[in-house]
C-alpha cells in the first residue's frame, strides 16, 4: 500500500509540472480569448465595455476578413495538395528506383526545412524582385521584359507565396514517407509484378495503402500547421500587402490588434480556433479507414 502511494505520488510529481505550465500558458490564455472578444476594448486601455457577439455581427460582413480567409484556405487546399503530391511522388522514385547518390538528394530536399521562414521569404523576395530578380532574368531570355512581370503584385502575391510554401516543405515529408516506404516488403512488389501490374498500380493499390497511417497523421499536422506558417511567410514576405490582396486570417487579426481593435482582433482569434478544430475533426473523419497489414 505504502509502496503504491509512494509510486502516484512520485508519478503526480512528474506530471504535475506540466499540468500546471500547460494550463497556466495554453488553457487560460485560449479561455481568456474567447472572454475578450465579447468586450469592446484598445489595446491599452484598462477600461472594457461588454457588446456580446456584436464584434462577431461585424466580422462576418467584414469584407477584408472574409477575403483574409479566403486566402487562407486557398493556401492550406493548394499547398496541401502540391506538397503531398509531390512528396510522394520523390519518394516512391527514390526508394524504388535505382538512383545513384540517393541520400545526397535527401540532403538537398531536406535544406529548406532547415532554414527559417524568414531566410527564405528573403530568398523569394529576392528571385521575385521585378527589375533584377533570377525569375524574371530567366524569362527575359525568351521574351520582351519592358514591362517586368510582378510577382508580388495583387495578381500573383498569392501564387508566389503558394511556391515558397512548397518549396518549404516537400522535404521533411518526402523524408518521412521514404522511411514509411522502406517498410514495405519487395516481396509484394514482385507478387503484384508477376500479375501484371506496373508502377503507378504498385503505387496506388501498394503503397499508398500501406503507408496511409502515415499518410493521415502527417497531413492533419500539415493542414493545421499551415495556418500558422501561411502567417510567417506572408508577414515575411508581403505584410499582406498589396492592398491586402495577400492576407491571411492571423495577419489580419495581428493588424486590427495593431489598429487598437483588441476586443474585435480576439474575436477573429476565436474564429480561427474554431475553425482549426472543425478542420481538424474533418481531416481525421475524412481520412479514417482501416489499417492495412502485411
Amino acid at each position: 500500500m505504502k509502496s503504491l502511494k509512494r509510486r502516484t505520488g512520485f508519478l503526480f510529481a512528474c506530471v504535475a509540472p506540466a499540468v500546471i505550465l500547460f494550463f497556466v500558458f495554453m488553457i487560460l490564455p485560449t479561455l481568456n480569448v474567447f472572454r475578450m472578444s465579447l468586450f469592446e476594448k484598445g489595446a491599452y486601455s484598462p477600461n472594457e465595455k461588454f457588446v456580446g457577439l456584436n464584434n462577431f455581427k461585424v466580422l462576418f460582413s467584414d469584407a477584408n476578413f472574409i477575403r483574409s480567409m479566403q486566402n487562407m484556405i486557398l493556401l492550406i487546399i493548394v499547398v496541401t495538395i502540391i506538397t503531398f503530391a509531390f512528396a510522394l511522388i520523390f519518394a516512391a522514385i527514390l526508394t524504388r528506383e535505382k538512383i545513384k547518390g540517393q541520400n545526397f538528394f535527401r540532403v538537398i530536399f531536406y535544406i529548406p526545412n532547415i532554414l527559417s521562414v524568414v531566410v527564405i521569404s528573403g530568398i523569394f523576395s529576392a528571385i521575385y524582385k521585378p527589375e533584377n530578380g533570377m525569375l524574371n532574368s530567366i524569362i527575359g531570355l525568351f521574351r520582351d521584359m519592358t514591362n517586368p512581370i510582378l510577382w508580388k503584385g495583387e495578381k500573383l502575391v498569392m501564387v508566389s507565396i503558394i511556391i515558397a510554401m512548397v518549396w518549404q516543405a516537400i522535404g521533411y515529408y518526402m523524408v518521412m514517407y521514404m522511411a514509411s516506404m522502406a517498410s514495405v516488403p519487395e516481396s509484394m512488389y514482385e507478387s503484384s509484378a508477376l500479375d501484371g501490374a506496373g508502377r503507378l498500380q504498385q503505387f496506388f493499390q501498394i503503397t499508398i495503402p500501406l503507408i496511409w497511417t502515415n499518410i493521415r497523421t502527417t497531413l492533419t499536422f500539415f493542414i493545421i500547421s499551415t495556418i500558422n506558417m501561411a502567417f510567417l511567410f506572408v508577414k515575411a514576405m508581403t505584410s499582406g500587402g498589396p492592398n491586402g490582396a495577400s492576407d491571411v486570417a492571423l495577419s489580419y487579426m495581428y493588424s486590427q490588434k495593431d489598429a487598437g481593435l483588441y476586443g474585435y482582433s480576439m474575436a477573429i482569434g476565436v474564429v480561427i480556433f474554431l475553425f482549426s478544430f472543425l478542420l481538424s475533426a474533418l481531416v481525421n473523419k475524412v481520412t479514417d479507414r482501416g489499417t492495412l497489414t502485411y
